[in-house]
């Protein structure tokens, strides 16, 4: 690495519902390092287009690009734009995500088909198109945000916890499929972190939940970025099919 170039100067990162929470940690992350960051959003423009300013004002380049991930040809029109624009994508963190929390036996089909059709369809549709681009390549790093919730289960959340241990599974096997062309395939599993989803959580519920942690505290959105960032860079050359909880010890 050259005087001076940050260590993902020149990659080009695609980072799924980067507008807010993890997502926007993550897309400020990796803009540090220098890479080129793709800030996907769906609803929300403006603050998609705040996160890609706020690279770009630190030096960095950045772009908002809409796109409901659920959407299997929305996603093959952004891959075709994006490769289109920039010749190539090198990072890829599947990281929308929506919640539609209920008991089992509440549940509605459409909350648990909404919660699966963005959470682990999103990632399916954005690798399936992205696939082939990375194989022409032989590199890649493709990063899924799982959670605590996919490892261990909990109770409301059969939905979301379903989606989450799915991406589990769709990490592994991809990671099985693509490591012979020197593309690494890897997950992130939150635990309890500090956004604004939580932020709205009644305090008896959040202290309940701060309980469960062995480290006594919630999480920040840069701390998952961080791991991320790991993830990305080349210190993590020789590490596929994993999953790298960051919980404060909440799955051990």
């Amino acid at each position: 690495m050259e005087t001076g170039e940050k260590e993902l100067s020149g990659k080009v990162a695609l980072v799924t519902g980067a507008s807010r929470g993890i997502g926007r940690a993550i897309a400020l992350k990796l803009g540090s390092l220098g890479a080129i960051v793709l800030v996907n959003y769906n609803g929300s423009a403006d603050r998609a287009r705040e996160v890609a300013e706020q690279i770009e004002g630190l030096g960095g380049s950045a772009e908002a690009v809409c796109c409901n991930v659920a959407d299997y040809e929305a996603c093959g029109k952004m891959v075709e734009e994006v490769i289109g624009k920039y010749k190539k994508v090198d990072i890829l963190v599947n990281n929308a995500g929506i919640a539609r929390d209920n008991l089992i036996m509440r549940m509605s089909e459409e909350e648990y088909d909404s919660v699966l059709n963005t959470n682990l369809k999103g990632a399916f549709n954005t690798i399936r198109h992205l696939s082939r681009y990375f194989l022409k390549q032989r590199s890649g790093k493709i990063i899924n945000i799982s959670s605590v919730s996919g490892v261990l289960g909990n109770a409301g959340q059969a939905n979301y916890s379903a989606s989450k241990a799915g991406l589990i599974g769709l990490t592994k096997s991809v990671a099985r499929e693509l490591a012979s062309r020197g593309i690494c395939v890897n997950a992130v599993a939150p635990g309890f972190i500090d956004t604004e989803m939580t932020n709205a959580m009644p305090e008896k519920t959040r202290e309940a939940a701060v309980g469960t942690i062995p480290m006594g505290r919630m999480g920040l959105p840069e701390e998952i970025a961080s791991a991320v960032a790991f993830l990305a860079g080349s210190g993590s050359d020789y590490i596929t099919g994993q999953v790298i909880c960051v919980d404060g010890g909440m799955a051990i």
